[in-house]
């Protein structure tokens, strides 16, 4: 069976594809929006476990601050916003998923699932890793380093987007494996071609732990350090999966 006959699902018309796109979007849509009206009313308990690692290493007497007239208010309103994105990342992706599906052959749904299904994971992953392991380290660089003669009061909205940076930096990053894995698995490149830039991948992941990371060492390797170790393991998977050449044996 060649791969022309492997769809299954009649071609749609142009309305028909349009039609589904805006029903997909507005289920994305309302996932978000529910995730919001569940998070909301725990906003505050939320942030507090959100600025738990730099509230815990504060000196004793300091507090976070809330510099602008509509931060108490605002800020857990945008982290429950963000973390309902962040929830219904799953749900995203199956639309997506969803849409495109019918355009794929068989062999591809069968590595696409897999993929799609350890992105999530990845993702979550890496946000999981910048939380439990990277801002315990850099908040205590952080505030172990300061001017005895300053009092660490850090703003609730600023604290917020930092640490938001860095989950989407880390959520990124833990993406490595999959991204080499696609790279490999539709040709672009191969394994052996990946493993020969190897040093010039190393020097990326520094690079790009120096754009999206604070200017400090310690959270520039430990963005860059885990993302060289998840290349190498996509560059392992992706010779499970690699295209294998075509025989040219005679008939």
């Amino acid at each position: 069976m060649t791969d022309s006959t492997e769809h299954e699902d009649p071609p749609m018309s142009l309305v028909a594809h349009l039609t589904e796109l805006r029903d997909r979007l507005l289920r994305c849509v309302l996932g978000v929006l529910i995730g919001f009206i569940v998070l909301f009313p725990f906003a505050n308990e939320i942030y507090g476990f959100v600025s738990a690692p730099l509230r815990e290493l504060m000196p004793e007497g300091s507090t976070m601050i809330a510099t602008g007239v509509a931060s108490p208010f605002l800020t857990p309103f945008k982290l429950s916003l963000v973390l309902a994105i962040f929830l219904a990342i799953p749900v995203i992706l199956y639309q997506i998923w969803g849409f495109v599906a019918p355009g794929l052959y068989q062999k591809e749904k069968r590595v696409a699932m897999p993929l799609l299904a350890s992105s999530i994971l990845l993702f979550y992953a890496g946000a999981a890793f910048a939380y439990f392991v990277v801002f315990p380290l850099i908040f205590a660089f952080f505030t172990s380093v300061g001017p005895e003669s300053v009092q660490v009061m850090t703003d609730i909205n600023s604290y917020l987007d930092f640490v938001l940076k860095l989950f989407l930096a880390f959520g990124i990053a833990f993406e490595m494996p999959i991204a080499a894995v696609i790279l490999i698995w539709t040709g672009v490149t191969s394994p052996a071609s990946l493993a020969r830039k190897r040093p010039y991948i190393i020097v990326g992941c520094f690079v790009f732990g120096m754009l999206l990371t604070p200017p400090d060492i310690i959270s520039q390797s430990l963005l860059a350090i885990p993302m060289w170790l998840l290349f190498e393991l996509g560059v392992f998977f992706g010779r499970l999966i690699a295209p294998q050449p075509e025989s040219t044996e005679p008939d």
